[in-house]
């Protein structure tokens, strides 16, 4: 077993596990260091990078690697910087060591979600700039923050924002789930999120004193919120922390020339694909919302779904191949032709 690798190891996967070491865990992410690390790799492949601050010490940083001609709509490949919290008792390694075991797992918060996807994008734009490669459509890169607690001072904001609109966003890729199988799959459209604060008021005292109309009483046994409010009489009150009500739906028609580029790739490569509606939600809805249509992939395979689950991990194979895949992928979106829509 090991922790910090051997000398051979893939510079790839090197990388992947420095930025694992960051911790950008919520409710204290650090975020400068993510930004530093971010500005570190804009230079060193060459890339412009943008800090835009969207709310008081929350930063999207923005790489960009312009295309041949810049009439076209760009490609907006998305991540997020920050994870969830971990309860280290429950971790047969150090969440943020980024253990890599004898037999190629790599153990660390945001494994899966989603920091792999987000190196995954900077290694494949380092190996085409390196094979010598360029396209027509502009490739730009945006790590946002604040996503896992709702994106409100993250790409909420920034789609709002003139920074956002001089992107030129005409598609956009962002985070997906691991498979367990030997298929991958993408998410075309997510649920709709609700958040509700319960706010239940009542006389206080001691439970074996057996006194009624407590705030507890009131919060038991009620199933459809706005009526058990009502029913449960004064103090009771609700609100909602997320009201998502404009869900979107991303084009998976082979006539659409997006996701025909997308699933072209799958298929050169003889690769199974399943498309899906996400579970959970992501800052996509933010995207699409705008007008943006927008994917959602992670390329794990043979994985089992551990985001935000104890010991989160990821093969190292698995992550080498997401990069060949983004790699291909790129250079497909970056090349579709010119489209009414770029206008």
């Amino acid at each position: 077993m090991t922790s910090k690798g051997p000398e051979d190891e893939h510079p790839s996967v090197t990388l992947f596990r420095q930025y694992l070491r960051i911790r950008t865990v919520q409710p204290k992410p650090d975020y400068g260091a993510a930004v530093a690390f971010l500005e570190e790799r804009a230079h060193q492949l060459g890339l412009s990078c943008q800090k835009v601050e969207v709310a008081p010490g929350y930063v999207v940083t923005v790489l960009t690697w312009p295309g041949t001609n810049p009439a076209l709509s760009s490609i907006l490949l998305n991540s997020h910087t920050d994870v969830v919290p971990v309860f280290k008792e429950h971790w047969s390694h150090d969440p943020f060591e980024a253990f890599k075991d004898s037999e190629g797992y790599i153990y660390g918060r945001g494994t899966q979600d989603m920091k792999c996807v987000s190196i995954q994008y900077l290694e494949a734009v380092r190996r085409l700039k390196v094979e010598g490669h360029s396209f027509p459509r502009t490739i730009h890169m945006t790590f946002v923050p604040d996503e896992e607690i709702g994106g409100h001072h993250g790409m909420e904001l920034f789609v709002q924002r003139p920074e956002f609109r001089a992107l030129r966003a005409g598609f956009a890729l962002d985070e997906g789930l691991a498979n367990p199988t030997d298929a991958y799959t993408v998410f075309y459209s997510e649920r709709s999120v609700w958040w509700v604060r319960v706010t239940s008021t009542g006389r206080p005292g001691h439970g074996s004193r057996f006194i009624e109309d407590t705030a507890a009483e009131k919060l038991a046994f009620e199933k459809q919120l706005h009526a058990w409010c009502q029913t449960a009489g004064e103090g009771v009150t609700l609100e909602f922390v997320q009201k998502w009500m404009k869900p979107q739906v991303t084009s998976i028609d082979d006539s659409d020339p997006w996701w025909s580029a997308f699933s072209r790739v799958f298929k050169d490569m003889n690769l199974t694909l399943e498309a899906e509606i996400f579970p959970a939600t992501t800052d996509s809805r933010y995207l699409r919302a705008v007008g943006v249509p927008a994917l959602g992939f992670s390329p794990m395979n043979h994985t089992p779904v551990l985001l935000h689950d104890h010991d989160e991990r990821l093969h190292e194979a698995v992550f080498l191949r997401g990069i060949d895949i983004y790699t291909q992928l790129l250079s497909a979106l970056a090349s579709v032709p010119a489209l009414p829509s770029d206008s």
